[in-house]
């Protein structure tokens, strides 16, 4: 079986075990819309600080929601034996890993996508033009896998470990911060850019803001390509210990 053969039946495996159990999605939908709907109450009625506020609080949703979906996916693994069957196989580790992080990019865009619009409704915010709308969508797309990126492979590394759940975000988020913070910044360039106070300013304030957000995409794709080298080359160090 070649290698790209490897990395789809395992990303295969890993969302046909979700969408049998749902326990994962469940879950993170149901912290994700808790975590949208406290923080409008948190913010108050000030309608632009809540349209200014929805990039940041949309990707906080997405991040807390993402390690319980990261940490779900292997502990499944882990606790049925699969993990370990899967490592007795003469594949290279990289497939593997780049299997997990196909299901886990997978399920981390469609929350992001399902989330997106609830949270632009929610909070009063709004994107003008196909170009904000392919610049929004590239940012989710790209942040999401960046995230997934960092988390399968977090995941991996403290999956032998007893306090797993807990050390598994106070190992990843330091690291995943400048994806994070590119992510949040091409999306508040087209969202609160576009909203119903900063639409005032005119096209050549949406024309900036979309040049601002495309340039935010190129840096967060930059992080992404880093990272997923850098632990696509460490993951069989950390899965053979």
């Amino acid at each position: 079986m070649s290698d790209l053969g490897v990395v789809l039946r395992v990303a295969r495996k890993d969302l046909l075990q979700e969408l049998r159990s749902r326990a994962t999605t469940v879950a993170t939908l149901f912290f994700s819309a808790t975590t949208l709907v406290l923080m409008a109450f948190a913010l108050g009625r000030d309608q632009s600080v809540l349209a200014q506020s929805a990039p940041g609080v949309l990707w906080v949703a997405i991040v807390l929601a993402g390690v319980i979906a990261a940490a779900q996916s292997l502990q499944a693994d882990l606790e049925e034996g699969a993990f370990d069957q899967l490592l007795t196989y003469a594949v290279p580790r990289a497939t593997i890993y780049l299997g997990k992080l196909l299901a886990n990019w997978t399920y981390l865009s469609a929350l992001a996508l399902l989330l997106a619009p609830v949270a632009l409704i929610l909070y009063g915010a709004s994107v003008t033009g196909v170009g904000s709308y392919v610049a929004l969508l590239a940012a989710l797309l790209l942040g999401s896998l960046g995230f997934a990126v960092i988390a399968t492979f977090y995941a991996a590394l403290t999956s032998n470990l007893q306090a797993r759940e807990a050390l598994l975000p106070v190992l990843m988020f330091p690291v995943v911060v400048p994806i994070l913070l590119a992510a949040v910044r091409a999306t508040e360039s087209v969202v609160t850019g576009s909203g119903a106070g900063a639409a005032l300013a005119g096209t050549a304030a949406q024309a900036a803001d979309l040049r601002m957000a495309g340039d935010w995409v190129l840096l967060l794709a930059g992080f992404d390509l880093i990272y997923l080298v850098v632990c696509t080359a460490l993951y069989h160090f950390v899965v053979d210990e």
